[in-house]
């Protein structure tokens, strides 16, 4: 059997590009890149199907999933300050990216993890996604999309541990990395880090990661999240 597999989703963006980049520098770990560049649409479910059961055909088993995937501001919108900027369209758009996209990947790719030994499915969430944590309100679409998000990794750990013990199902809040994403954001005095820096630190919470993790959220210090 050759190498284990890392599989990272959004592998073009400015964090996944720097994690397929760090693990394939540590070596040990076929990396797989999938991103739009090779056809998965994380609005379009049957390319998610089909980049799963492309990954599925190889022997080597996955020792992780990594989902880099999410939206911020883009076609047209930004961050909502106020409910005076709600807009259905704008809360459409935003779940389908940074919830269903990743809720339909757990679907399709949880199922190719190994039932025996440690593997991880990793997504990235954000700290505003906290519904305990919210103390400024505003954001009102990407807040909702990724508390979705962190409940969708919760009943999926769920389910994942009744078939492979030993499986990890995680989201991770990465802070404000220099990214497409954060660019409109990176005020002066914010701790915005580079890419690289962050696919470390997240991967180095990963590596830390058990059983008894799954179902969680973290940030890239390691430190559990309420929900």
């Amino acid at each position: 059997m050759s190498e284990s597999r890392a599989i990272v989703v959004g592998a073009t963006g400015g964090i996944g590009a720097a994690i397929a980049s760090v693990l394939s520098a540590r070596g040990g770990l076929e990396v797989v890149e999938l991103s739009r560049a090779n056809g998965l649409d994380l609005t379009d479910e049957a390319s998610i199907a089909a980049a799963a059961r492309r990954c599925a055909e190889a022997d080597s088993p996955i020792a992780l999933v990594f989902d880099a995937t999410g939206v911020l501001h883009g076609e047209g919108f930004m961050p909502e300050r106020s409910w005076r900027s709600l807009d259905p369209e704008h809360m459409a758009w935003s779940y389908a990216i940074n919830a269903i996209g990743p809720a339909l990947l757990m679907k399709h790719f949880l199922p190719l993890l190994p039932r025996k030994g440690r593997s991880v499915f990793a997504t990235l969430s954000a700290r505003v996604g906290s519904i305990e944590d919210n103390r400024l309100g505003g954001w009102h679409s990407y807040r909702a999309a990724k508390a979705a998000l962190n409940q969708f990794v919760r009943c999926n750990a769920i389910e994942l541990a009744r078939k492979a013990p030993e499986a990890i199902c995680v989201a991770l809040h990465p802070g404000t990395v220099e990214s497409d994403l954060s660019q409109p954001f990176a005020k002066s005095g914010l701790n915005v880090r580079p890419p690289r820096e962050a696919a470390e630190d997240l991967l180095r919470v990963i590596d830390g990661l058990s059983a008894a993790d799954s179902g969680q959220l973290f940030d890239y210090k390691g430190d559990r999240i309420a929900f």
